[in-house]
């Protein structure tokens, strides 16, 4: 089948069951059917198969089973076209071979009557990837992208998911199968088909190592081209040659190679091999990176610390540094005396390490009963009192013993220097803690703490003996009274187990004959709890970013306490003030926040921390955490309101203030800063951004336009920046700036012919007018200011309607031409604007002279204006209403606004309800027309009225 995009998409013929065997054959990307001999091992389908389609052999006799095969990448997008069912199962003309079953090929299936329908038997898993085309039979990817790795090697797919079967005429055995079942109608072409869709791989997954440190030990005495398996090989979700192909080192050490071994299942495990001789004596590990690629186009690469640890073995013996130590003792020497020590060196570690000492078979056993030798530190002691008959020198050969190794050897020559004249003794009694020659103090024990007593004497009794105190320290020596060879050794001042924890002083004592004695005295503190925990910054202060993930780490305390053993081990604990969001490793000293941080709900954080020392009793310090959360852009800007309404008198001047639109930004600093601009109608308003103040460029004009609605957008100076729109409506206040337009009638030379039979009461005429002004600026009244004629004062206008009625009964005298000047005014304020026209009345039986009476309207009419104004009153619900000013209140709305939206909003309702009742009250003042027929009638329009505006 040719390619269809990236899906490179297979041609499939049709699978059917037949009596004739058949096998699939899979040629160059092409699936095809071919018959062959009959074979038993498809007996066992055919019976499935007419067990599942027996159903439909009742509903069509060419009902069959098909079978279409097609591959596509993984991770294409929508609309990738991956088969045409029409073309591939022969139902379309130009496809090949007609199937016999199927309509005659000089019938397309566009042509078909009734047309093919193509349609998925069931909508599961698999329909959720493909979209099939209803009539053109045309299969494309959907929306929902396939992820090979997820659906089939994870078991995402469920029953639709499945692996091929394990045969070579099938597809690979890693290969992913969607399947679909789909029915072709109507029933005289029904087919139900089986279409599996190959998933291919692509590279689309790195390599990864399941840990992150790895650790080989191998024992240093390995030999080259020693194997050992790396047991965290990497792991690549994707199949074939985009799986782990091969391992690298970065850093070989010139010591180590790596190979690649692949088992049956396809299996690669990365090889550690030996290439040099190692000595973990020399070097005890090598640090390397593991680099696992894959085999795609390019590769894609995972790493991973390699840790090759050399183990040990034991190749190293006990060595002596000298082959022979001499020693004295003296003759007089007490018992236990040490006279030297020997000691040997294992390079080994633990048990290959471990050294003990002995003497040779060659040592006498005089010596060995004279001279101690401990096994373990290698001491050398006398062990008995030297007597007159002992030998001078002894050779002692010591032997250096280890696992498995041959004795190291050493040679002790120990002299006795023989004592013609006894030396003054020294006889200790201690007062203090005294336990192998060691005596224990208690640090910050009071000044003249006494330690021991010290006899002094000559065993002879014939020479005067003296002592004193060697060393330095804290101690003193001094006779102790009355008695003359009696000495106390006590302490001069408080000792400090920090500063120093051992001393080492002697007492020295020798005769008139120049014999010294030293007694060596070793005097070990004691510790004591007297020192707490000090942090070492008393002011904790650190920064964090809000919206941190949960358990952030903060910091790690540290405190020290200078005293040792379980005193000196600190302990870390909240204070009391601390909110419980945090948490504090009591051993560790880790500081965290256990949830997210808000900085517009808090800023700052400061409590303290408590450093515990387990001493008895225990010793504390505190600390104290300042927190400062640091500001991100996660606030958009906020409007105070949801929307604005302004009221504005229209004729506001370009630039006016007509509002302030306040915005407010929870963050802070440059997040918080935010900008306005008009989103609409820019080209009429304009905003500052710094006030937020709203401006219009031109005069507005409220009978062009009496309310605009704009959309502000505020935007912040984050990064990514965040916004928000708000509504704004500006309704236009009416300002009286037009005065009344008279529609009727239309020229002051129009004149109307009265009858003299007309009733009084009747009728005559109407004067209509508009205004453009809206509330009471609109509300027109008609008035009569002058008259004309022969009686013109028998007619009469209705000051709201402006219909002229006859009042009198016309007379004999009434004829002629009547002329009344009407005054039409509206109720504006502060002042109101009018108009007026000239209305003709004609009384006469006919019109039998028109250029005469146009003579008459020619000529310039003698009028007295009358001063009196119309007087109407607007009465809804017959109440009288003051006539009600509206500039006052328009404007105290207008300032009333900026202050307080709901009092405008209020009052903006009022007047609109208060202007409705009115407008349905006196309809008649505005639009009703009465008379027209009668005008129609008897008005004749001659020539164009002028409108005097006084």
């Amino acid at each position: 089948m040719r390619g269809r995009g990236d899906a490179r998409s297979s041609r499939a013929l049709p699978v059917s069951w037949r009596p004739a065997t058949w096998h699939p054959r899979l040629d160059m990307g092409r699936l095809s059917l071919s018959r062959s001999s009959t074979s038993h091992r498809n007996l066992p389908h055919l019976l499935l198969f007419f067990l599942f389609v027996g159903p439909f052999n009742c509903l069509a006799s060419y009902s069959r089973a098909t079978e279409l095969l097609y591959s596509l990448n993984e991770g294409l997008p929508a609309g990738v076209l991956i088969g045409s069912l029409a073309e591939d199962l022969r139902l379309v003309h130009g496809a090949g071979r007609q199937d016999p079953q199927s309509q005659p090929p000089e019938h397309s299936g566009a042509e078909r009557n009734p047309p093919l329908s193509f349609s998925l038997a069931s909508q599961g898993l698999s329909g959720q990837y493909v979209i099939l085309d209803n009539r053109s039979g045309e299969l494309h990817t959907s929306a929902q992208e396939i992820d090979r790795e997820a659906l089939c090697l994870e078991g995402g797919g469920g029953a639709a998911w499945r692996s091929s079967i394990s045969i070579s005429s099938s597809p690979s055995a890693d290969s992913c199968l969607l399947l679909l079942d789909v029915l072709v109608l109507p029933q005289e072409y029904f087919r139900f088909v089986k279409v599996k869709i190959a998933i291919r791989d692509i590279n689309d997954n790195a390599p990864q190592f399941p840990v992150s440190e790895i650790s080989v030990w191998v024992p240093e005495n390995a030999p080259v081209n020693t194997r050992l398996a790396i047991e965290h090989p990497a792991m690549d979700r994707d199949t074939g040659t985009n799986g782990v192909q091969t391992y690298r080192l970065l850093d070989y050490h010139c010591m180590f190679t790596l190979d690649v071994e692949e088992n049956e299942n396809g299996e690669r495990t990365p090889y550690l091999i030996v290439m040099g001789l190692l000595d973990r004596e020399t070097q005890d590990q090598y640090v390397s990176i593991i680099i696992a690629e894959d085999g795609g186009s390019p590769p894609l690469l995972g790493s991973a610390t390699l840790t090759i640890g050399i183990s040990d073995i034991n190749d190293n013996c006990p060595l002596f540094t000298d082959s022979q130590i001499n020693a004295t003792v003296y003759g007089n020497a007490t018992v236990g005396t040490p006279i030297a020590a020997v000691q040997a060196v294992d390079r080994d570690l633990g048990n290959n390490a471990q050294v003990t000492y002995s003497y040779s078979q060659k040592v006498p056993q005089v010596s060995k009963d004279l001279f101690h030798l401990d096994e373990n530190t290698g001491v050398i002691k006398l062990f008995s009192k030297i007597g007159g008959s002992v030998l001078q020198t002894h050779k002692l050969t010591i032997l250096a013993n280890g696992p498995g190794c041959i004795p190291a050897m050493i040679t002790a020559l120990v002299t006795i220097i023989k004592v013609i004249f006894r030396p003054p003794e020294i006889v200790p009694r201690y007062i203090a803690n005294e336990i192998d020659g060691i005596v224990y103090l208690k640090e910050l024990e009071p000044v003249k703490t006494p330690i021991a007593f010290f006899t002094i004497r000559d065993p002879e009794g014939k020479y005067k003996v003296n002592c004193y105190l060697d060393g330095e320290g804290p101690f003193r020596l001094s006779p102790y009274k009355p008695y003359s060879n009696e000495y106390l050794l006590e302490t001069t001042k408080p000792m400090d187990y920090e500063l120093q924890q051992f001393y080492e002083i002697a007492v020295v004592a020798w005769n008139s004959e120049g014999f010294h004695v030293k007694k060596m005295i070793k005097v070990q503190l004691l510790d004591d709890n007297d020192n707490a925990p000090i942090f070492l910054q008393p002011l904790v202060e650190l920064t964090i970013e809000e919206n941190n993930s949960p358990n952030a780490f903060l910091t790690k305390l540290d405190a020290t306490d200078a005293d040792s053993g379980e005193r000196g081990q600190v302990s870390y604990f909240l204070g009391p003030d601390a909110p419980s969001y945090f948490s504090l490793d009591s051993v560790t000293g880790v500081l965290t926040v256990s949830t997210q941080l808000d900085r517009e709900e808090k800023e700052k954080y400061k409590y303290t921390v408590r450093a515990v020392d387990s001493g008895k009793p225990p010793k504390e310090s505190v600390a104290t955490v300042a927190i400062t959360v640091l500001d991100k852009n996660d606030n958009s800007p906020r409007f105070i309101n949801k929307d604005f309404s302004f009221f504005v008198p229209e004729n506001f001047p370009g630039y006016g203030e007509i509002g302030i639109i306040s915005v407010t930004d929870a963050d802070a600093g440059q997040n918080g800063w935010v900008a306005l601009s008009v989103v609409n109608q820019s080209d009429i308003f304009v905003i500052d951004t710094g006030k937020g103040m709203l401006r219009a460029k031109v005069s507005l004009d409220r009978e062009q336009q009496s309310s605009y609605t704009l959309w502000v957008e505020a935007v912040d100076g984050g990064e990514p920046p965040l916004s928000s729109t708000t509504k704004i409506t500006i309704l236009l206040l009416d300002i009286n700036d037009n005065p009344p337009l008279v529609l009727f009638p239309q020229s002051n030379m129009s004149y109307l012919l009265v009858l003299p039979s007309t009733l009084p009461g009747s009728p005559v005429t109407e004067v209509y007018a508009i205004d453009k002004d809206t509330g009471m600026n609109a509300v027109i009244a008609y008035s009569i200011i002058g008259r004309r004629g022969p009686r013109p004062e028998s007619f009469r206008i209705d000051p709201k309607t402006g219909n002229i009625t006859l009042e009198e009964a016309l007379l004999q005298t009434d004829y002629g031409l009547h002329r009344l000047l009407v005054k039409v005014s509206d109720h504006g304020y502060p002042e109101p604007l009018h108009s007026t026209v000239m209305v003709n009345l004609f009384v006469n039986d006919t019109v039998s002279n028109e250029s005469y009476i146009e003579s008459l309207l020619r000529k310039e009419p003698e009028i007295n204006i009358e001063e009196k104004e119309p007087q109407i009153s607007i009465e809804p619900t017959h109440r009288k209403v003051e006539p009600v000013s509206c500039m006052p209140t328009l404007v105290a709305l207008s300032v009333i606004s900026l202050g307080s939206i709901t009092l405008v909003t209020g009052m903006g309702i009022y007047i609109c309800l208060r202007g409705k009742r009115h407008h349905r009250e006196d309809e008649n003042l505005e639009v009703q027309i009465p008379l027209k027929g009668k005008i129609d009638l008897h008005m004749r329009e001659r020539k164009p009225m002028d409108i005097f505006n006084i």
